[in-house]
């Protein structure tokens, strides 16, 4: 930024008089350095706030207007300064808020360069995490003869990470950024020690719904200091930005899977990454909390009373962060879904009255939920002005069929891989994770034409859903035993052009009708919207596989073939050469199964796509919303 011209009346607009005195003459010329202002501090021993520089707020202000507060001792503050004050921090707004709003105000360009640059080795570690325990899942569930639970085991963890935004939204809101990234760090670093040291399925179960909390909840904090610290107009291409990993390391993670398998074995696969994301995350954390404290120390953050944990604080917590409603909801969601993973292992199917039970129990719950979240909840978790907006509501409705879509057919798709076309782990990873290279490459490229535009709603409907029905629809064709692999390959890469830009353009569709304060809620209903959908999709997913997967083995397997045996393992299955005809029968079932899911999917893409119809179509250039030093 330019510094103003000595003669500019604006600026030393926002100083007290006796600033512009003899004594301290370059703070009446525009003066941005630092360090002079550390010399000031310490000649006068008064505290120095600086006002926020805000590329949003270039166009109300002077670009090189600075302003000062100074304030000596306890003086009670005046409402010229109170005002300067609330420049860089939102006074109404909670603790975690204004100590990002201070920090933001404070850092410099360097510290802002760094804490991306750090965010972009987060997500590159982050992202070779997820390809390698999505290859070594079905070997995971296969150690303990229960292939068939390789999508269950991802039903409660996806439920339980999505639940678990909200109160971590409610956490780094009232707490701090820096807070929850390291509660979730340590919830994620526990899933991988569970996972290494699991002896059943149980306990990886139990270990993936650590790792998941804590991985997306990791995740979603550094997605809301991108919110924090990015105009709206640029904010897709910084979300893009931070995502970018996916592009490169989707070639790193498979060779990985496949080093680990054929060396240590899985359980040292997971063990690794209990030491490598610590070492990335935490310096992150300390680069955050490096600049509230300096932010701090300058009178920038409002104290806070410290609090006792009696019984009564405890109870007010438990409002604040509304457990009650998050616990039945999470039950709801839990005791609705699981019975269309587990009733294929019961004897009456079905008709088994714990499958009734669960299941009328669960949907009564989620009714429940609904109703003391509208009448009877002293605070509720969700924004409920912020819901309702059209443009919002649709966003999340939409991003829940996208979800559902991909989990349905994604969940036995490497398997498919191997088992089908006889591909490797390594060539099975590559060609399932197209998705992430060609959705993040796509999104950093349309992240351009969004802030050139200033738009997004076009993105999603003359561009990304249209695609993604094209590609998916492709698969129901193409996913067969006699297809070649470069078609399947084919769809894959429709698919994954428009994943990208269909996630960013319903992140800002949510962000853009909020302001600061609530983008911390706005993104933890965005994470839940697409939990619950990844939850419906891998239930719906094994609820066909269950139900279509074993009738179509017992209809293409030679007769006196071990059905069960094969239903159970991966291993198995593989380990029947290509071309005999039981392996030929696999293939057969394999194709039926996906067959069904495609269809499925397909028919929850239209009604995405009216979804998107429904969105007002926001200009983000006329709309700012974050304040301090921000890309």
């Amino acid at each position: 930024m330019g510094r103003p011209e000595p003669d500019d009346p604006l600026s030393n607009r926002n100083l007290p008089q006796w600033v512009c005195s003899e004594e301290i003459p370059t703070l009446c010329t525009g003066l941005q350095s630092t360090d002079k202002v550390d010399q000031i501090l310490e000649k006068k021993t008064v505290a120095i706030e600086p006002a926020s520089i805000s590329m949003e707020n270039s166009r109300e202000t002077s670009d090189t207007d600075t302003g000062l507060r100074i304030s000596g001792g306890n003086q009670p503050e005046s409402d010229h300064q109170q005002e300067e004050k609330d420049a860089i921090v939102t006074s109404n707004a909670q603790h975690g808020v204004q100590a990002i709003e201070a920090a933001a105000g404070v850092w410099g360009k360097w510290d802002l360069i760094a804490a991306y640059g750090l965010i972009w080795l987060i997500y590159f570690v982050t992202s070779i995490n997820e390809v390698v325990v999505r290859a070594l899942n079905p070997f995971v569930t296969s150690s303990f003869a229960l292939h068939s639970l390789t999508a269950t085991s991802t039903v409660f963890s996806s439920i339980i990470g999505g639940l678990s935004k909200i109160p971590l939204a409610k956490i780094i809101d009232i707490w701090g950024r820096p807070q929850g990234i390291s509660l979730m760090l340590f919830f994620w670093v526990i899933g991988f020690i569970m996972m290494a040291a699991c002896r059943n399925v149980e306990t990886y179960a139990a270990a993936l719904v650590f790792s998941t909390v804590g991985a997306q909840g990791v995740s979603y904090c550094l997605t809301v200091f991108v919110a924090d610290t990015s105009a709206l107009k640029n904010r897709a291409l910084m979300l893009s930005f931070a995502t970018s990993p996916y592009i490169v390391t989707t070639w790193i993670g498979g060779p990985m899977a496949d080093a680990f398998m054929a060396g240590p074995g899985w359980r040292w696969g997971f063990g690794v990454f209990a030491i490598i994301v610590p070492a990335v995350v935490i310096p992150f954390i300390v680069l955050f909390m490096w600049n509230q404290r300096k932010a701090k120390k300058m009178g920038l953050v409002p104290e806070t009373a410290k609090k006792s944990l009696k019984i009564k604080d405890i109870k007010r917590l438990a409002i604040e962060f509304d457990l009650l409603g998050v616990l039945i909801l999470a039950a709801g969601m839990a005791l609705f879904l699981l019975p269309m993973n587990i009733y294929s292992y019961q004897s009456l199917g079905w008709k088994s009255p714990m499958i009734i039970s669960m299941t009328v129990v669960g949907g009564l719950l989620i009714i429940a939920f609904a109703l003391y979240e509208r009448f009877w909840a002293p605070v509720s978790f969700i924004p409920m002005h912020l819901l309702l907006d059209r443009t919002v509501f649709f966003a999340g409705l939409m991003l829940v069929f996208v979800f559902f879509n991909s989990a349905v057919w994604g969940a036995y798709f490497n398997s498919m891989l191997m088992v089908v076309w006889n591909q490797s782990l390594t060539k099975a990873t590559y060609i399932s994770n197209i998705y992430r290279v060609g959705s993040c490459f796509s999104a950093l490229v349309l992240g351009f034409f969004m802030r050139w535009t200033g738009r997004f709603k076009w993105v999603a409907v003359y561009f990304a859903l249209p695609l993604m029905l094209l590609g998916v629809g492709l698969m129901i064709q193409f996913r067969q035993p006699y297809s070649d692999i470069g078609l399947v390959v084919m769809t894959q890469i429709f698919v994954a052009f428009s994943g990208g830009p269909i996630v960013t353009s319903a992140e800002l569709a949510m962000m853009a009708p909020s302001d600061h304060q609530h983008i911390a809620a706005i993104l933890a209903v965005l994470d839940l919207f697409g939990s619950i959908g990844t939850a419906l999709g891998s239930t719906v997913s094994a609820a066909i596989w269950t139900g279509v997967f074993p009738a179509a083995l017992e209809k293409y397997l030679p007769e006196g073939s071990p059905v069960d045996l094969i239903y159970s393992s991966i291993y198995v299955q593989l380990g029947y050469r290509v071309g005999t005809p039981i392996r030929v029968g696999i293939s057969y079932a394999y194709a039926e199964a996906q067959r069904y899911m495609l269809i499925t999917a397909v028919s929850l893409l239209g009604a995405a796509y009216i979804c998107a119809w429904m969105w007002r179509d926001i200009k983000l250039k006329d709309i700012h919303q974050v304040k301090g030093n921000v890309v």
